[in-house]
């Protein structure tokens, strides 16, 4: 007569057992990792919220809406500088206000090219192009510009603003 013994009938006895329990546990892993994956299409719908922002802000700019320009910004928001990071709003709206436009208007008119818009995230996303203001009667500036963007309860707002 054969005898086991208890550690390999004890194997046996829970080997089917853990087999099923790894299974439930990698499946839940699976689950949950593709949920917080956003699909194709609503990141397409993200990406286009974002793009209509930054738009919006551009013809906010152009029709001397300083304020609807600024709106796609987080209240704490950095802007870069030459000088470092300027943080908030209002630090940003001063320094506009001063530098571009004269008696509420801008003193040239703005428009982005060559927009980029990358998912970082499910909550967050990467923008970068390139900023144009022309006219007035002035030489052309443009520079390249990074915006750190987020998922805010009052949709898509950037956190931070890089340009140069």
């Amino acid at each position: 007569m054969k005898t086991s013994s208890p550690r390999r009938t004890g194997s046996r006895r829970w080997r089917l057992p853990l087999l099923a329990i790894s299974s439930l546990v990698l499946g839940a892993c699976t689950v949950t990792a593709s949920a917080g994956r956003p699909s194709a299409a609503s990141w397409t719908a993200d990406e286009a919220q974002i793009r209509a922002a930054t738009n919006a802000s551009a013809e906010a700019w152009n029709r001397g809406d300083l304020k609807g320009h600024l709106s796609i910004y987080v209240d704490s928001v950095t802007y870069m500088t030459r000088n470092g990071p300027r943080p908030g709003v209002g630090a940003i709206e001063r320094d506009f206000t001063a530098a571009f436009f004269n008696q509420g208007m801008p003193k040239q008119q703005l428009r982005f090219e060559q927009l980029s818009v990358r998912r970082l995230g499910p909550e967050a996303a990467l923008e970068t192009g390139r900023f144009i203001l022309s006219g007035g009667g002035q030489p052309d500036q443009s520079g390249w510009f990074t915006l750190v963007w987020v998922r805010t309860a009052d949709g898509w707002k950037a956190v931070h603003d890089h340009s140069g």
